[in-house]
């Protein structure tokens, strides 16, 4: 039997397809916003050589950065979706992150901080006129506002590349915030056991969902205990205390050779005075806090320290089923507390603090199978190296994830305290060398079943 469209009917298709539409511009409106407010805060609470200097060769200098987050979205929302032609095409090359590698930036002939703010600001005001006459449906890129997602998650990545340049940075600290509220000492249990079976990793449905994150597929995994909380401070430093630096048993040959070369003894910005062990936190010395999950270690450290305590690094399909798994649906989720967007009842980002919250923070964003802190804090290192999914296409662009794919780098999960949550979800993915230890990184440790 067919059923008559009366014209009622296609007046409330309409209807719902304009509010659609205005939910989208309010959506990415918002996250741009946000996301150009930190970009200034993190730009404008420092002057002159702060801005220009490279205070490691890791890092960009901040007025790069500032640069460049404007010529990515001049060229995706003015070039790419609005057909626009380039405002400044000469500096393409000096902003490309591909061309020149971070150590060699503060060579070239760069914006100064005032010419990149006024630029950034040109092709903001610009790209919010594209964004009010966009309709949001033609191309991939407009499609669900997918490329005003994606320049808002590219310029929260950079603020976080910012924050860690001011952790790097020395001198009086430059930024401030509250310290996430104090929690009772972490009582329950140390692990939780994560049921074997298939479950859905990925997404084929998220909207502003990166190339790497798609597209979703079924994946096997077996039975296996996955810590609770991310390993704190007070447990990293028995192993310490126990002489891990100094016992190659629990080090891969590579590891072990990277830490004897380079001296480390501790995780960065930590040193030991007398019997204690402080470290310095944006340009802050404290005492380093046993409850904290530690960060700033990077892969080899983590899985040394998992070795050592008869435990391995997770892999990463078994990081997203601890925190997206939900069995009584048999159903993965958005995120560990289920499908809304996350509030800061549920986690540690978008740098409302400076620091990671005390194990066992936020109850109500643990998983159905009662693990905690999977998303914020500190991202966590897996087992795994960085790969594609089954059915993997590189979009819009193949640097953004394709080049990085294979034994090199391997896979950060969770976000940290300095991710906003638009580049944050139970999909998202991070990768980087194994060496890396100044990004906010810190992991927990997994045992399969049945293992002592």
């Amino acid at each position: 039997m067919e059923t008559a469209i009366t014209d009622s009917a296609v007046d409330t298709a309409t209807a719902d397809s304009a509010v659609d539409a205005e939910a989208l511009r309010e959506r990415a409106l918002a996250t741009l916003v946000t996301a150009r407010e930190r970009t200034t805060l993190l730009t404008s609470c420092v002057e002159g050589p702060d801005l220009t200097a490279q205070v490691s060769p890791l890092m960009s200098p901040l007025v790069w950065d500032l640069a460049h987050i404007g010529n990515q979205e001049e060229q995706w929302l003015l070039r790419a979706v609005a057909g626009q032609e380039a405002i400044r095409p000469e500096i393409d090359s000096l902003y490309d992150a591909f061309e020149h590698p971070r150590a060699k930036r503060p060579e070239l002939p760069l914006l100064s901080p005032a010419e990149a703010r006024r630029y950034a600001a040109d092709v903001r005001g610009r790209a919010l006129e594209v964004l009010e006459a966009t309709s949001f449906h033609g191309t991939r890129l407009t499609e669900a506002g997918f490329a005003f997602g994606m320049i808002a998650q590219h310029e929260q990545q950079h603020d976080e590349t910012m924050l860690i340049t001011h952790q790097l940075r020395k001198g009086p600290p430059a930024l401030t915030a509250p310290d996430p509220s104090p929690v009772p000492l972490f009582t329950g249990p140390a692990e939780v056991l994560v049921p074997g079976g298939p479950f859905t990793m990925g997404t084929s449905t998220e909207p502003w969902a990166l190339d790497n994150e798609r597209p979703a597929h079924r994946r096997e995994v077996a039975p296996f205990f996955i810590d609770t909380t991310p390993v704190t401070n007070g447990a990293y430093q028995a192993f310490i205390d126990d002489g891990g630096y100094d016992d190659p048993r629990w080090w891969t040959p590579r590891g072990w050779e990277h830490i004897r070369r380079q001296s480390i003894t501790a995780p960065l910005f930590w040193r030991r005075d007398g019997g204690q062990w402080l470290r310095r936190r944006f340009g802050v010395t404290e005492a380093v806090p046993a409850d904290e999950p530690v960060v700033h270690v990077c892969w080899y450290e983590a899985d040394a320290y998992a070795r050592w305590a008869g435990r391995r690094l997770p892999t990463e399909a078994e990081w997203e089923k601890a925190a997206r798994y939900d069995p009584a649906g048999d159903r993965s989720a958005r995120y560990p507390w289920g499908d809304a967007d996350p509030g800061p009842e549920h986690a540690n980002l978008g740098q409302r603090h400076l620091r990671p919250a005390p194990a066992g923070s936020y109850p109500a964003g643990e998983s159905p199978l009662g693990v905690r802190q999977l998303i914020g804090d500190v991202w966590e290192w897996t087992s795994s190296d960085f790969a594609p999914y089954p059915g993997f296409r590189a979009f819009p662009y193949k640097e953004y994830s394709e080049v990085f794919f294979g034994p090199d780098h391997k896979v950060l999960r969770g976000g940290s305290f300095a991710v906003d949550a638009v580049a944050c979800r139970g999909t998202f993915r991070n990768w980087d060398y194994p060496i890396r230890r100044q990004i906010f990184s810190g992991f927990r440790t997994a045992r399969s079943a049945g293992a002592a």
